[in-house]
């Protein structure tokens, strides 16, 4: 349906095209090729070298990253890989998971849609790139292209970086496609009923209740909520709606920030303090979930999972359980998928 044709009336010797698909291009925020020094040298130089990332100056920042971070950091960081790391794959789980949900969103695109719509993903670092699969898109003859990084929450360090990187790609493109970019979903109810299911699942299957839920969200430095990224109020309002799906009460879960770097303030209350703290407070059973990340990853299989489950039972905690991201589940696919609906509108009946 969709094979390299001449234009209509268009001269002999003019080159075949595709065209007349649309791309739904799906963005995680990227892994390391394999978790030994090099691959996580060039990952890590690729995601600390974002200014939307880490915002000093070039001159102040490359040095202390090129001479000191990257000297030692691969070698901390590919420990942490090492011990999450899909071996039967060869690859980290943010790569495994976001295959399966690539997958089953195409199979729900292609049911709805037919061959009209093509689902691929990229990563915003490492592989494979945007660049390469805004390439494949165009080449297999989509015209249009909606971008979906896959963030419920908006922040300059997540959304707006994969929508940068997916711009300088369509800068390579001698016939750009139309493109639409998917805005962030923290409030679409069936985002919000998939995390509740989840919570609800995993709170049936637990013999002790938790005393209480916390909600630990990705951080920031303050100073960006104060230069009006809107990413702390996002997560605040995950926070409410989860809470109302779930008819709970305010004192049954809490807002937390994890995954400091550098030396400034961050979004606080910090998950790392704050497990210990509810600990000492008499809350010995806690449950803990990641609403601002789609799929497990570091951030979540080893810094939850180990560094804040770790200081939550040194303080006196006794049981702590990890509810998974959504990852592939069925409730979230439909959730992205409506999303991804939603956002094809005017393009396809």
């Amino acid at each position: 349906m969709f094979d390299a044709t001449r234009p209509a009336h268009a001269p002999t010797n003019h080159p075949k095209i595709r065209m007349g698909r649309v791309g739904v291009l799906l963005a995680n925020l990227g892994t390391p090729d394999d978790y030994t020094y090099w691959p996580m040298r060039r990952y890590l130089n690729e995601f600390l070298s974002d200014q939307r990332v880490i915002d000093y100056p070039k001159w102040k920042w490359q040095p202390i990253l090129q001479a000191i971070i990257l000297t030692k950091r691969p070698f901390s960081s590919g420990e942490a890989y090492k011990s999450i790391w899909n071996q039967e794959k060869g690859e980290s789980p943010l790569m495994t998971i976001t295959k399966d949900q690539t997958a089953k969103l195409s199979q729900a695109m292609h049911a709805r849609y037919g061959d009209q719509v093509m689902v691929d993903f990229c990563m915003r670092y490492g592989n494979p790139s945007t660049k390469s699969k805004v390439r494949a898109m165009v080449a297999a003859g989509c015209d249009r292209i909606l971008f979906f990084p896959l963030y419920p929450q908006y922040a300059g360090a997540t959304t707006a970086t994969a929508n940068d990187q997916f711009f300088r790609a369509l800068m390579d493109e001698a016939w750009q496609p139309a493109t639409r970019t998917v805005p962030a979903y923290f409030d679409e109810p069936a985002y919000i009923d998939a995390l509740a299911q989840s919570v609800e699942r995993a709170y049936e299957a637990m013999e002790t209740k938790p005393d209480i839920l916390v909600c630990s969200y990705h951080g920031m430095p303050e100073r960006y909520l104060h230069q009006g990224d809107p990413y702390h109020c996002q997560c605040a309002k995950t926070t409410r709606l989860l809470k109302e799906r779930l008819g709970w009460t305010d004192d049954q879960l809490v807002s937390t920030f994890q995954s400091r770097f550098g030396p400034e303030e961050w979004l606080k209350p910090y998950t790392v303090d704050h497990v210990a703290e509810l600990a000492k407070q008499g809350k010995k059973n806690i449950a803990v979930i990641a609403p601002a990340f789609s799929a497990d990853c570091i951030e979540t299989l080893e810094e939850i999972n180990e560094e804040i489950k770790e200081s939550f039972e040194e303080a006196g905690g006794e049981t702590f359980t990890y509810i998974p991201c959504l990852n592939d589940d069925d409730a979230h696919i439909a959730a992205l998928g409506k999303v991804i609906e939603d956002n094809l509108r005017g393009w396809l009946a």
